[in-house]
């Protein structure tokens, strides 16, 4: 058995859903529970997923994240000025 400490509202909120559901507190709080394992484990599972791919298939040009702004500037000077 777990106990935690909900403030005022929260638990207002359990025992006003607990009885519109028909189900016990602790129920909630399990289904609830299980709920966030399910979220947690996809957010995990994103990164798992992508892990082996991360800065294996760069651009070749190590300094992209440094310049990006002036590539930026020079495009945009490049485009106004051929019109």
């Amino acid at each position: 058995m777990t106990t935690a400490r909900l403030p005022p509202e929260t638990r207002n909120k359990l025992l006003v859903l607990s009885r519109i559901k028909g189900k016990t507190k602790s129920d909630i709080i399990k289904e609830s529970l299980d709920m966030y394992y399910d979220y947690e484990e996809k957010e995990i599972d994103s990164f798992t997923v992508g892990e082996p791919y991360f800065g294996n298939y760069g651009s070749g040009d190590g300094d992209r994240s440094v310049t990006y702004k002036q590539r930026i500037k020079e495009k945009i000077r490049d485009k106004t000025s051929s019109d």
